[in-house]
């Protein structure tokens, strides 16, 4: 059991240490690591788990580790995959604190910042494409998508009333065309 803890902390080690952007743009590289090499997850458990980070508190890549962790190895790899997605953020932030006093003037620092935050949106737009192509499967997935992001684009609403709104229209929607009754058939 040790040595699977270890494997999740040296995983999430790796993923926390080469991604930038937050967690949509973790998206491709935890699908790389976690779906593909990996196989603690499906490609739909990843999705999953992003949809249920999006409505709980707290960071979406934290949120993630500590679902495939938990679901690995229970509360120890839940805390495993959790420290270890976090710990090259601290690492960093924390050298940068002892060393940089005045680090967003420099002038070198600045112009990384810009060139990062260019491949960063490049990562964001492949992880949202992905996403979308993935999520996106009936009809009315392809309203939803356009309703909310219009919601939030144009209408500026905040973005946990179309969250919510789109789970309560999920479920209207499945039942009035029978989706629940098929899942329900399929169990039995």
């Amino acid at each position: 059991m040790l040595r699977q803890l270890l494997d999740l902390y040296l995983t999430f080690f790796k993923i926390g240490a080469v991604t930038f952007g937050g967690g949509y743009a973790m998206l491709p590289i935890l699908e790389r690591e976690l779906v593909n090499k990996k196989k603690w997850a499906t490609s739909e458990d990843l999705l999953d788990y992003y949809a249920i980070s999006q409505v709980t508190p707290g960071v979406i890549a934290v949120n993630v580790s500590t679902f495939i962790g938990f679901r690995q190895r229970g509360v120890p790899g839940g805390i495993c995959a959790t420290m270890g997605v976090v710990t090259p953020s601290v690492i960093i932030i924390s050298i940068i604190a002892m060393f940089i006093s005045n680090f967003e003037d420099i002038v070198w620092v600045q112009k990384m910042l810009a060139g990062i935050n260019v491949a960063v949106a490049a990562l964001l737009t492949y992880a949202v494409f992905n996403f979308a192509k993935k999520s996106i499967k009936k009809w009315w997935g392809a309203i939803f998508y356009l309703a909310a992001f219009s919601a939030i684009y144009f209408l500026k609403l905040p973005s946990v009333v179309v969250i919510v709104s789109a789970a309560v229209l999920g479920i209207l929607v499945t039942w009035l065309t029978g989706g629940l009754r098929k899942k329900e058939d399929e169990k039995k």
